[in-house]
């Protein structure tokens, strides 16, 4: 499929895919919205070939919401109702990432407002550039969070902080936002590039249980503790079948790095 909107390129095992449209820092518009969809489907068919999924955007921002300029929104808003509209593109993209059957890393280059920094807090690992800022912009034009945000803040940073984030719709920046644990890292904005994708290289390179990792961790937001015991134990057959686990035990007993194939 072509792509205008966005841009998906494949580095050896690593699918960078970018936000594309810099004229309004990346702003997601109905075309945007639906070539995302058909970008994390393209990623997700292409099973073991791919191994990690990075997100970033191009120019100089990440992502800034939704774009309210965009005609087609305007008109979905008008006869769907804003709620609808999220129900029918955005939830099942959202879900899609959530799914997918590899590591994400996403890197923040700017703004990542609105919906744009739900897309950032789906990655496992978030590095962002000295420049980047984080805002739930909602509350400035009389709408709630979205994009799954009432979800994460407060599991992420605590009720208060985001609760702050969300009725103040102030700016978070970079440093603070490693500081209250919203993301991993933050380095120059010049090398933002290049330690991400040294971060993908090296889960790309990883086992197969890396995913299950990353199954395991978003369910247990809605687990017990015994439903998460027990997710653990069917999880850990499944990794313990793999060819990487053998692989890995070999690696440990004959006192050299493993080679992980993804399997």
């Amino acid at each position: 499929m072509g792509y205008e909107r966005i841009k998906l390129e494949y580095d050896g095992n690593i699918a960078v895919l970018k936000f594309n449209h810099p004229e309004v820092r990346n702003a997601v518009g109905a075309q945007m919205l639906s070539e995302l969809g058909a970008a994390v489907r393209e990623v997700g068919n292409r099973g073991a070939e791919v191994r990690c999924l990075l997100m970033t955007g191009e120019g100089a921002g990440f992502c800034a919401g939704a774009n309210l300029a965009d005609e087609d929104r305007t008109r979905q808003r008008e006869t769907q109702g804003a709620g609808d509209g999220l129900r029918s593109g955005y939830h099942p993209l959202l879900c899609a990432l959530r799914d997918l059957d590899m590591p994400i890393v996403t890197a923040v280059n700017g703004a990542a407002a609105g919906v744009g920094m739900s897309f950032a807090l789906m990655g496992d690992i978030v590095v962002a550039g000295e420049r980047a800022f984080f805002l739930q912009a909602f509350a400035r034009i009389g709408l709630v969070p979205d994009g799954g945000a009432t979800f994460l803040l407060p599991r992420l940073i605590g009720w208060g902080r985001a609760m702050e984030l969300s009725l103040l719709a102030e700016r978070l920046p970079a440093r603070q936002a490693l500081e209250w644990g919203l993301i991993n890292r933050v380095v120059a904005d010049e090398a933002l590039m290049d330690e991400a994708m040294g971060i993908a290289t090296r889960l790309a390179s990883g086992p197969r249980s890396l995913a299950l990792i990353r199954k395991a961790y978003w369910q247990t937001w809605s687990n017990s503790y015994e439903t998460q015991l027990d997710l653990e134990a069917r999880l850990q057959n499944e990794a313990g079948r793999s060819a990487d686990f053998k692989e890995g035990v070999s690696a440990f007993l004959e006192k050299r790095d493993a080679k992980f194939q993804g399997s």
